[in-house]
Formats: C-alpha cells, sequence, structure tokens
C-alpha cells in the first residue's frame, strides 16, 4: 500500500510554450485539463490521435533520482507533465483506474521520455528518465485537481 498526494500541477497553453504552475485544476472527462495545450488541441501531438492525452503523472522522486543518479537537476515542472506526485508508484496504474482527488483517471500507458523533451531542457533527460517518465491517463469522472490532492487506487 502507498500514501500519495498531488505535489505540483502544471498547464502549458501551446506547445513549446512554459509550462505554468496552478494550485488547482479542471479536469474534464474525455477531453483534458482546461488551460493545457492538450484540451485546447494545440499540443506537441495534438494531431496524433490515441489515448493517453488528456492527463500526464510523473513522480518527484523520478525527477529527485535523476539529479542524484545523473547529476541533471530540472525543476519540477520540466518534464511537461500535467501533475507532479509524491509517494506515488504510476507504473503500476497502466490499465487501472485510480483517484486524484475527487477525479477519476485510467492509466493508459506509460508516458516515456522522447527527444523533444530533450531538446527542451539538456542531453540526458530522456536517458535517466526512461520506464520513470510517468503515466499517460484518461479523464473518466470529472473534477477539480488540487494541489496536495490524495491519490489513492
Amino acid at each position: 500500500m502507498f500514501t500519495g498526494n498531488v505535489a505540483f500541477i502544471y498547464v502549458a497553453p501551446q506547445a513549446s510554450a512554459p509550462m505554468e504552475s496552478r494550485e488547482e485544476v479542471k479536469a474534464i472527462a474525455g477531453r483534458g485539463i482546461e488551460g493545457d495545450r492538450y484540451f485546447r488541441g494545440t499540443g506537441h501531438w495534438s494531431k496524433s490521435p490515441g489515448t493517453g492525452r488528456q492527463i500526464t503523472l510523473i513522480e518527484i522522486e523520478a525527477i529527485e533520482t535523476l539529479a542524484h543518479e545523473k547529476n541533471i537537476v530540472i525543476v519540477p515542472g520540466a518534464p511537461r507533465r500535467n501533475v507532479v506526485t509524491r509517494g506515488v508508484p504510476l507504473n503500476d496504474f497502466v490499465g487501472r483506474e485510480f483517484h486524484v482527488g475527487a477525479v477519476r483517471l485510467l492509466g493508459a500507458r506509460l508516458c516515456q521520455p522522447c527527444a523533444y523533451l530533450e531538446e527542451l531542457t539538456e542531453k540526458g533527460v530522456v536517458a535517466g528518465l526512461i520506464h520513470r517518465g510517468g503515466l499517460r491517463a484518461d479523464i473518466i469522472k470529472d473534477g477539480t485537481i488540487r494541489v496536495g490532492d490524495t491519490i489513492s487506487k
């Protein structure tokens, strides 16, 4: 069992735009997070349909490990994921439903780091985040996600 929560929340209004920190966001089932590039259809991958494009999550522990193991220090918003978690084994949620506060999500697939992410950050980020780059999920029940919300199965 685990006890996890939301450490940070980010959105970007369009592809390549800086991530903007939020204290809360509205998650809309079947659409995404209000104000985010994928909700608006302006994300880098928006023209590639598929599941798992509504919300992304990453563990703060992965970002901390990147600094410890690879000496690459990045801010929590740099991986360009919407929700940064603490104390949550996100890889275990692939194919499973879970709650972030009152919002119900379905883990679609791992969110592996890509060359585009490395272009926006620095060399070595892809290798440092492989298999721990986060989770892509679909929103199946609307609600508000807030910093500090509990994450549970």
